[in-house]
């Protein structure tokens, strides 16, 4: 009998050992977690009357929009008691907001831990267009990919963002 519990502790001790091994070799995915994209902030894109765009959108196809366009509301898959928002709009076909890029569209992407992902594009030699700005509903900032279209990265404050809306008096389409 204390054969075999000496045994099954053996074991025991051996196994806890062999997790705080592998733990201690394996390296991190801390780098990793700062690169998620959690889904689609924004649609933005140029057109040459913005205010009949958005009109038009409202009268056809029954998206709710306002004085920037529309903001579609939606659960968070991971913890379903979440909003989380994408934003539509169409801004001025002369805008500069998407330069240095020359498209006609840019998209937001909600990211995780922005300060960290830009550390990380920086490191990456990804082109960072300007610095993070910090607004109550969450941080921005604008970078280049691969071909040169300018994307926004936010780390969105849902909380602070839906009660904005409210206060303007904007609906959300759903």
């Amino acid at each position: 009998m204390k054969k075999t519990s000496l045994l099954i502790l053996i074991i025991a001790i051996s196994f806890g050992f062999g997790f705080a091994f592998k733990a201690f070799i394996t390296p991190s995915n801390e780098s990793n977690a700062s690169k998620k994209v959690t889904g689609i902030g924004g649609i933005f894109f140029k057109c040459k009357e913005p205010k009949k765009v958005r009109e038009w959108y409202q009268k056809n196809l029954g998206i709710n929009t306002n004085q920037y366009g529309a903001v579609f509301e939606w659960y968070q898959g991971a913890d379903s008691t979440k909003k989380g928002f994408t934003q539509w709009s169409p801004f001025n076909e002369k805008t500069k907001y998407f330069e240095p890029s020359t498209k006609d569209y840019m998209i937001n992407y909600r990211v995780e831990n922005l300060d960290a992902l830009v550390k990380e594009l920086k490191q990456n030699g990804v082109t960072v267009v300007d610095t993070i700005e910090s607004y109550d509903y969450g941080k921005f900032v604008h970078i280049l990919d691969v071909e040169g279209n300018k994307l926004e990265l936010w780390q969105p404050n849902d909380v602070v963002y839906e009660k904005m809306g409210k206060t303007m008096g904007s609906k959300t389409t759903k």
